[in-house]
């Protein structure tokens, strides 16, 4: 595991439903936000690509990377290719909204090759780099540029085993359960995805 700090700006005007659990209005650091996020890349060198992402993050004025799980090769889940990914989890602090920091993402995505699908292919593709934003604090996000948390982070073990080595006890704000609850019931009602922990380059 690995701790470092990361961006970009921009917003769409998009009506957001936000709803958010167990936070008061007078808290001191209501303008700074956890948020959990996934990285995956199948083309490329992906364990550099993950890496150059990382440092990009670390960059931006507005994201603050705290903790980096190690990488994992996993299976492609939900779509037909022999290349097997490279994931990672992620836990970064920001000021920026969820929004903005999705178009942040989209960016770094954009500068690591990835090509996206036109509308009448499969959503799902073989990508160089793909960053999944997991959770914002505990908000609960629905838009048509965005859901949050990520609605399919529990059915998916390449998402759930790196998340769960830097925030097993963040509680989903839907499911109620703890990541490491999330990840114990996955492993026992699923036999067709498979991870491999992995260790980063010296």
């Amino acid at each position: 595991m690995s701790s470092e700090r990361s961006g970009f700006l921009g917003r769409s005007e998009v009506t957001l439903q936000i709803a958010r659990i167990g936070q008061g209005d007078n808290d001191s650091s209501a303008n700074m936000h956890e948020v959990g996020i996934g990285l995956g890349s199948n083309l490329g060198e992906s364990i550099k690509i993950l890496q150059s992402a990382w440092r990009q993050l670390r960059d931006h004025l507005e994201i603050f990377p705290l903790a980096l799980s190690r990488p994992y090769r996993s299976q492609p889940v939900g779509m037909i290719s022999t290349k097997w990914f490279i994931n990672a989890a992620g836990i970064v602090r920001t000021t920026l909204p969820p929004l903005d920091l999705l178009q942040v993402f989209q960016l770094i995505e954009t500068r690591c090759g990835r090509l996206r699908p036109v509308p009448t292919t499969s959503r799902y593709q073989d990508r160089t780099l793909d960053i999944d934003l997991l959770f914002y604090d505990e908000f609960i996000v629905h838009s048509d540029a965005l859901v949050i948390p990520h609605p399919q982070m529990q059915e998916r073990l390449f998402v759930l085993a790196p998340l769960c080595e830097i925030a097993g006890e963040y509680v989903h704000p839907l499911i109620k359960k703890q990541v490491r609850e999330l990840l114990f019931d996955l492993q026992k009602n699923t036999e067709n995805q498979f991870v491999d922990e992995l260790s980063w380059p010296e």
